[in-house]
């Protein structure tokens, strides 16, 4: 078996875990009596660290390899799934969701650059775009073995099932030393972070895996929102947010196909434009059959972003320092994690849902044209 489906395998486990972990703790915090805002501080908790510690996590990746600090990661992780299972309390879910964050962050960049890694340069678009189907699959399996587990048992079974598969992929981490790239012998004299941005495809690249991070930020934050303004049910909220997710595995699967055909500049910023033009009209529709083909088409969009963005980034670093440019990509993508639901809301509660859709259409069109460069 080749390595990249060994490491899709592993990163598909952690990413489920890691979603389905993020709403146990939203609705377990309701159960133990949390405000609006202590659970809006909860699940920013998750991207405290990984904002504070993106660089910094690319450096150890760079200087002692990917497996050491993915299996580092992965047993924090574990760490942090297992304490509110341990201590079931209100302040044991902060302290969780900063350990997740941290074995998160530390598990994320180093998987991401061993992708790139593996094989010739040819093949990394190959590599990315079959690592997405992992963070794709993990989107879906999480909340579902969450709502099973809290509907038939309990939110502290729900935590240790999560911390129980957690254990599968530091096994095979463990067992399969050739899930690495080694260190480099002679590290780079230590040079600015900022100073990547100097280069400007790879500033594109990162500026872009921000815009598409935010564009689907806001779509998982408003299409519930305008969902339950025009009267849908819940499940039928649920179904038009897992069209999209199936979406985004779908397109990863014939994603290497187009790249090879047309260039990944290229492939990406047809799919922002395209992206932009399904949110065009989404805010203005309420009937359910053309709201799944909308969702289905932005999924499509949205689901090269990741791939792509990181295949662009990877191909842009200097030598020895693809680990710091993934850490330095997820931060700037962590900073939207954490801003981009207090601007939405900000916009939303002025001028109302609608404006929040088109704005979306204009950030992805503005990364669509970035792309061309």
């Amino acid at each position: 078996m080749h390595p990249i489906y060994l490491i899709t395998l592993i990163t598909l486990i952690v990413q489920g875990c890691h979603m389905g972990s993020r709403m146990v703790a939203s609705l377990f915090a309701i159960d133990l009596g949390a405000d609006p805002f202590l659970i809006g501080a909860l699940i920013s908790a998750y991207s405290l660290f990984p904002l504070l510690l993106g660089v910094s996590s690319g450096r150890v990746s760079d200087r002692f390899g990917s497996r050491y600090p993915m299996l580092a990661g992965a047993a924090v992780f574990a760490l942090g799934l297992l304490l509110p299972y341990l201590w079931p309390q209100l302040a044991t879910l902060y302290v969780s969701a900063v350990l997740i964050g941290i074995g998160f962050v530390f598990f994320n960049v180093s998987v991401q650059n061993l992708a790139g890694g593996l094989g010739p340069p040819e093949e990394r678009t190959r590599n990315f775009s079959t690592l997405g189907l992992g963070y794709a699959g993990g989107h879906i399996i999480g909340p579902l073995i969450a709502g099973f587990a809290i509907d038939y048992y309990s939110f502290t079974f729900a935590y240790l099932c999560f911390a129980a598969l957690t254990l599968l992929p530091a096994a095979l981490l463990i067992l399969n030393r050739r899930l690495d790239v080694p260190p480099h012998a002679a590290p780079p004299v230590r040079k600015s972070t900022l100073e990547l941005l100097h280069s400007a495809p790879l500033r594109r690249a990162i500026i872009t895996s921000g815009l598409i991070v935010t564009g689907s930020d806001l779509y998982g934050f408003y299409v519930p929102i305008y969902g339950h303004s025009i009267g849908l049910s819940a499940s039928t909220i649920g179904t038009i947010l897992g069209v999209f997710a199936v979406a985004t595995f779908v397109v990863r699967v014939a994603l290497p196909a187009f790249t090879r055909r047309y260039g990944v500049e290229t492939v990406l910023a047809a799919a922002m434009f395209a992206g932009a033009a399904f949110f065009l009209p989404f805010p203005v529709i309420e009937f359910v059959p053309a709201l799944l083909a909308l969702s289905f088409g932005i999924g499509l969009a949205l689901g090269c972003g990741q791939p792509l963005t990181l295949n662009i980034a990877y191909d842009r670093s200097p030598p020895g320092r693809s680990g710091e440019v993934t850490g330095l990509r997820l931060t700037i993508n962590n900073i939207t994690h954490i801003g981009v639901p207090l601007a939405a809301g900000a916009l939303g509660s002025a001028f109302g849902v609608a404006p929040v859709f088109w704005v979306n259409a204009v950030i992805l069109a503005t990364s669509g044209h970035l792309s061309r460069k």
